[in-house]
């Protein structure tokens, strides 16, 4: 996959590890085994564009709509999925919450850095910006998706038992027990367990978890 060189967006590390296929290798590989043919995926947390572009043009998957807070972000991703000749990927700068509205996104200069949440060593260079939220349960209900990507940061917590995800086949998600505790991560698994989702081990590895209805 080809990804335009930014450095502000692609620092150093992260421009080995995109070379070197190490690059979230871990949801990748779980990515190419769970997608089937004709599955509308749902990314929420799009990054710089990796998996969406990975998952439209590498596996059976019919579409992806991937959801980004990070405004600097956006016409990054475009910029990746048209230097791969993604045209079934559908960028939403927008967050998923219970109504609709807006939010604070902290941009600050590393984009890894930034964030919904306040870090006590903000300065006056932080960038203070409203992204705009959408309803989940009507994206949800919009989209149809047949599986989820969650790579969120830690809000996976807040948002996933928001959700109805009855209607999932299968579920990716990168958990961040670092900073929701076991608690939150219990939270995770109850959310699936209650969907008919079912921790699946052969597709999972460390924090990369795979959830199935169909197994």
């Amino acid at each position: 996959m080809r990804f335009p060189l930014d450095t502000d967006i692609l620092p150093k590390r992260v421009r080995l590890l995109l070379r070197t296929d190490g690059y979230e290798a871990k949801e990748a590989r779980a990515a190419y085994r769970m997608m089937k043919e004709g599955d509308v995926v749902m990314e929420l947390g799009a990054g710089i564009g990796f998996m969406s572009t990975l998952i439209a043009s590498k596996t059976r998957a019919a579409e992806v709509h991937c959801f980004e807070a990070n405004p600097r972000l956006i016409p990054y991703i475009e910029a990746v999925h048209a230097a791969n000749g993604v045209t079934n990927a559908h960028i939403h700068h927008a967050l998923l919450g219970d109504k609709p509205g807006r939010r604070t996104f902290y941009q600050r200069s590393s984009i890894l850095d930034s964030s919904l949440a306040p870090l006590p060593e903000d300065d006056e260079t932080v960038e203070k910006v409203q992204v705009p939220v959408r309803g989940a349960a009507k994206a949800m209900a919009d989209i149809r998706p047949s599986v989820l990507v969650c790579d969120i940061e830690g809000a996976e917590v807040d948002l996933l038992p928001q959700l109805d995800l009855s209607g999932l086949r299968a579920v990716l998600i990168e958990l961040h027990p670092q900073w929701v505790g076991k608690e939150g991560v219990a939270q995770v698994f109850e959310a699936m367990r209650r969907a008919g989702l079912v921790f699946f081990p052969r597709w999972s590895q460390g924090k990369v978890a795979v959830f199935r209805s169909d197994w």
